[in-house]
This record gives C-alpha cells, structure tokens and sequence, in this order.
C-alpha cells in the first residue's frame, strides 16, 4: 500500500484491509493555523458501508464460538500496541486537535487502561450474571423446567466517536474495548477532525486483531466528513446497536434514523448536558475563594470542551455571592484564549455566547484577559451573570454552550434554586457544594438532582472522572438517549448485550456460564442465591 511521510494511507481500514480509491477527499486541518494537513482521506460510501458491516456480521457469527481468553489477549493486545505506537498517535492527535501534549500522553494512558480493564472483565466473565432455576419434575399442580439466562451479545456495533476525546471516546475507547469483551464486532465511524489519528489507532486494533487469530471483519473503520456515510451505517439492515458521543442534534437525528428502519435498533447517545452547580449559603460564605478557583479551573479544562463542563452557578444573592463572583471573574481573567477543537466547534461557541449576550438581563462579568492570538479558532472564557428569575422566561438560558463559558445566577433564596433545579432538563452531572449540615437541610434539593442527572458531585468538580466500575456517565434526556446506561466504566458493556434464556436444555449444548460445573467458575445466581465463582 502506498503511505504517505506519515504513514498514512488515507484509505478506509475494512476487515483487516486498507481500502478506498473513488469518491470524494478530504483533509485533516491544524486548529491553532487553519491549514490542511498532509494526506486526503478517502469518503466513505454505501459499498464501504456494506462491505464492512457484511464483514462484521460473519465475524459476530464465529466470535460467538471464540474462546474467552482470545478475547482478552486481543484487549490487551491492543492496550500495548497503544502504548508502543504511542509518540506517532499522540503527535498526530496534536496536530489535528490543539490539545496540550501532556493531556493527550494521559489520555493515551486512559485509553489503554480501558482496553486492560474490559480485558480483565471479559476474562472474569461476571459481568454475563449468569442465573440458574433447577426444574422440580414433581412440583403440584405444574412440574417446574430448568431455565437458565445470561447475558450475550447483540451483533454489529456502530461506533462513533468524540471529537474532544480523540483518543479515550474514539476508536479504541470505551465504546470498542467494551463491544470487542462482549464478543461483538465493531464498525467505527471516524472523526474528521481527527482523520489521521484515527487511522493510526484502527491500524493498531486490526494488527492486534491479526495477532489474535480473530476473524478481521471484527474490526472495521470508514472515514468521512459528511453525514451521509453515518446515517447509511446507521440504517443499514446488519447493524444491532449505536454508540455516539457528541451534539444533541447529532445523536438525535442518528436516534431518529435508528427508530424509523423497518427493524429499530438502540441508539445509546451521550450528547448536551449543562452540568448545573448549586452553591448552598454555609459553604459560599466559608469558601468562595477556594470555590472560585476550583470552578474557574474546571470550566475551562481542555478549553471548556468537556461533556461535563459546568455551564451553570446557582446562589443566594448577597455578600457571599458577590464575593464569589469576583473571584471568579478575577480567575478568568488569567486564563489565556486558546484553539479549541475544529471550526465547526468554535462557530458554536461563537454563537452560543452571542446569544446569551442577547438575552435582555444577562451581562458579561468576565472574560480573558490579552489578546487572543494568531490562531483563526481561539475561545476566551466568558463568565455571565443574571438573576435567576430568567431561566423560567428564556429556555435557551438552560441550552449547553460548549466551551468555556457559564452564566452564575444570583437566586433570591433556597428556594427559588429548589425551584430552579425542578425545571431543568436532565444532565451528565450536578454539582452541590455545601456543609454536611446544609445536605440535611436541603434534602428536597438532593431528592430533585437525582431525578435530574447521573452523577451527583458534593463540594468537588464534574469534569474528569474516574472511568471504574462503579461509575455512571449518562443523565436524563438530553444528556443521553438512554438514562439507565453508561458510556464510560465497566458497566458500559451491557449496551451491547441483551439476556437470553435456556429452556430444558442439556448440559452439553448450553454456554459455559451456565453448566452445572460452571468451569468458567464465574459468579452465579442459583436457585434463587449468590453462588461465588
């Protein structure tokens, strides 16, 4: 195959293959010079989408028969062929994001984890929760027959990534590492502003899959710049599930194309999320220094562009607030405008500030100080203020602004912020800082935050997080489609399985979960009780 100086093809990566000639080309763009970078990438179209998901569908069908311990050691495989590629991965993602080198090195380390973690699960193979109910041949008035469920996969997993994430939510993250434990091959849909780093790290999996001895149609990844090529995967009749992390227009439309196909398949979409924070009086008078500067350091982490990105500030007006206010302007101010991600993006936050900038009674406190520098895409932190009787008048006061920008809104009582947080829309996250005393006392306001997000965060930050096996990332609607299912953790897995049931079967032809001798000594329950591994 013929590679550029970089390495790169610029070609789709089908079933183990470099392809793609016809259709049309586009380039990866520096975000800090607004240059094309080296290498066209091809468009993916329907022939590319077939082929691939045809792949992928004979692959479910052999995976199924595979060894769990291939599985694992493909996981781990690709966690350290990550690492050792890990200087061409991390320049490249440079290149086309603008995110810091130190924060891409960590990101890689994240990524690779992940891969080990879901190796490690697969291999336990608990996570199936395997359950037995003995038949009773005798039992009055009707014998009981054996049935026996566990969790398995579904088929072919549609995977698009994130364009903040271009390497912990992209090709190799959570949403891949977690199909491949559960036996499902993947079709990833790359970013386009991220091209070039995306076909290195597919190049990584379709080696480790080699390597593995695994089918090649397990992996496959079609590059393009339009809408056209996500949809057809979307519609196409051998696709089971979708993962997506990005706007709630775009998880939306792919949700609503999922729903119309003549067979509907899930759509399990992280997409908007305010991320609101509650400041409770006790913890505002004693703290709104050290408040300030936490809350100004993570609203703009990775330039603001964080899921979890705190775009909201409820407190009771007075000295304490105006106090904390300051502050915070007075943080922002030090804090450099910088590239965000790609063009598209920027526009958006151009927008999105402009229009909170129109709401009659919402003022600019702060901002970044300095200019704002050669770049053609740098964002400054913006830091509105209004009174919190506006969020009833103006919706678009609780719509995600992606970037850093927040409004802190001054509340009349505890009351009216109770009042508030029953009419927002579901998030990622909420954030409540305060006394332990203040928790008791504003219990209602916990009660109503647990009807309003996923994760609860007291007296800390919601952006980063700690992607274990006790952790949720998803929210009501419009922060996902799907509440009940994460997109990050351990539990991720069970977007990509669905339980099956065995009905008086003999031992021989039932999975290994569910023998009698369980020789996977994997953890079940029996007759109605835990039995350990």
């Amino acid at each position: 195959m013929k590679k550029t100086k970089t390495g790169l093809t610029g070609k789709h990566l089908i079933g183990g293959r470099f392809r793609g000639t016809g259709g049309g080309k586009f380039s990866g763009v520096n975000p800090v010079t607004g240059k094309k970078l080296d290498t066209a990438f091809c468009e993916a179209g329907d022939s590319e989408v077939s082929r691939a998901l045809e792949l992928a569908d004979k692959a479910f069908e052999i995976l199924q028969t595979v060894p769990v311990k291939k599985i694992s050691a493909l996981l781990g495989r690709i966690a350290d062929r990550l690492e050792g590629e890990g200087d061409a991965i991390v320049e490249r993602a440079h290149l086309e994001t603008a995110l810091p080198l130190p924060r891409l090195r960590s990101e890689l380390g994240r990524t690779a984890w992940q891969a080990r973690s879901f190796a490690a699960l697969a291999r336990g193979g608990s996570w199936a929760q395997a359950r037995i109910d003995h038949a009773i041949p005798g039992r009055k008035p009707l014998p009981k027959p054996d049935i026996r469920t566990l969790f398995m996969g579904v088929g072919p997993v549609v995977v698009f990534g994130a364009s903040n994430f271009p390497l912990a939510i992209s090709v190799a993250g959570t949403d891949t590492v977690a199909a491949f434990a559960a036996r499902c091959p993947v079709v990833v849909k790359g970013h386009p502003a991220h091209p070039g780093t995306c076909e290195l790290v597919a190049r990584v999996i379709a080696e480790a899959v080699a390597w593995a001895g695994l089918p090649p149609g397990m992996f496959s990844m079609l590059q393009s710049s339009g809408y056209g090529a996500g949809l057809a995967m979307v519609k196409h009749p051998l696709a089971a599930v979708v993962a997506f992390t990005g706007s709630l227009r775009g998880g939306r439309a792919l949700a609503d194309a999922a729903a119309a196909r003549p067979s509907p398949i899930p759509v399990y979409a992280e997409m908007g999320s305010v991320n609101p924070v509650f400041i409770l009086p006790g913890a505002a008078a004693a703290g709104a220094e050290k408040i300030a500067a936490g809350f100004v350091s993570s609203l703009n982490t990775g330039v603001g562009q964080y899921c979890t990105n705190p775009g909201m500030v409820l407190a009771v007006g007075g000295p304490s607030f105006d106090k904390f206010l300051g502050e915070v302007c007075k943080n922002a101010a030090c804090v450099p405008p910088a590239a965000m991600l790609h063009s598209g993006i920027q526009k958006a936050y151009d927008s999105g500030t402009a229009r909170l900038s129109a709401v009659p009674g919402v003022k600019l406190a702060g901002t970044s100080a300095g200019p704002c520098g050669s770049g053609l895409k740098t964002a400054s932190c913006k830091i509105f203020t209004a009174e919190a009787g506006l969020i009833a008048r103006y919706p678009e006061l609780s719509e995600e602004v992606f970037g850093p920008a927040t409004i802190i809104y001054r509340c009349k009582n505890t009351e009216q912020m109770l009042a508030v947080a029953r009419g927002l829309a579901g998030s990622l996250t909420a954030t409540v800082h305060g006394t332990r005393r203040e928790l008791l006392k504003h219990a209602e306001l916990l009660r109503v935050l647990q009807r309003k997000a996923g994760r609860i965060v007291f007296n800390g930050f919601p952006t980063g997080l700690e992607p274990c096996a006790s952790l949720h990332h998803g929210g009501p609607y419009p922060a996902a489609t799907h509440s009940f299912f994460t997109s990050v953790g351990a539990a991720a897995i069970y977007r990509y399985v669905r339980p099956v049931c065995f009905q008086g079967f003999p031992e021989s032809a039932l999975p290994m979960e569910l023998r009698e001798k369980n020789p996977r000594r994997v953890a079940r329950l029996v007759d109605g009780k835990l039995s350990p591994a």
